[in-house]
């Protein structure tokens, strides 16, 4: 028999959490997020579609109705976070007045992205699961190489330096950017700025000319 304060209990738990139903699109995008932050902290292969589905408050048969399992959902995601990486580095990679301000525009497009997107570069960073998107994050900063290569070949064409050099510089700046941030990530030190300021001194001037204390060059 159900007392008076079991029933209160129950009565005040539905005020506080009252059951919203979510339309297809509005419960794939909240699966999304919930699978987004799951597979960034622990890895793909640490999270199970029971956790996902305890996490979002749905049963299991969710997932796979909108995403056929967790490769699926994890597929969805990464396709996400390389449209929006991509989308981020060629706007910063626009035509510029100048070499060092794409420099500096390409290194802060990455660390913006980064910032804004922690949970997603996170994922893309981590090895990729079976049998969904090989190689995500190689594959991808090889399209920005690729795009970048264009630019440097460009210039270098302009400034009377051999075309062919444009592929070599283009693996070596767009690594040194990359990898620098996945160090960032996690310790968020110095601030992006002044990251991209000493990553723009050393591709810039190389090691025989560092500036002792560089800074983004403004407009």
């Amino acid at each position: 028999m159900t007392t008076p304060t079991a029933a209160a209990d129950d009565a005040e738990s539905a005020v506080r959490k009252p059951r919203v139903r979510m339309s297809g699109s509005q419960r794939r995008e909240q699966l999304v997020d919930v699978g987004r932050k799951l597979f960034a902290a622990k890895g793909y292969e640490a999270v199970s579609v029971e956790e996902i589905a305890s996490k979002a408050e749905v049963s299991k048969p969710v997932i796979y109705e909108h995403f056929g399992g967790k490769e699926g959902l994890y597929a969805v995601i990464v396709d996400r976070e390389v449209t929006s990486l991509i989308a981020t580095i060629m706007e910063a990679l626009a035509p510029t007045g100048h070499p060092r301000e794409l420099l500096e525009n390409a290194a802060l497009g990455m660390l913006t992205y980064i910032e804004d997107s922690t949970d997603g570069f996170r994922i893309l960073v981590r090895d990729s699961a079976p049998g969904t998107v090989p190689g995500s994050f190689a594959s991808t900063i090889q399209d920005i190489a690729d795009k970048v290569e264009g630019r440097l070949a460009f210039e270098f064409g302009s400034r009377g330096y051999s075309k062919k050099l444009a592929p070599m510089y283009a693996q070596m700046l767009v690594g040194m950017v990359s990898l620098t941030g996945q160090w960032w990530v996690d310790v968020r030190k110095p601030r992006k700025e002044e990251v991209a300021a000493h990553l723009v001194n050393l591709a810039w001037n190389g090691l025989g000319h560092l500036d002792p204390k560089p800074a983004i060059h403004k407009k």
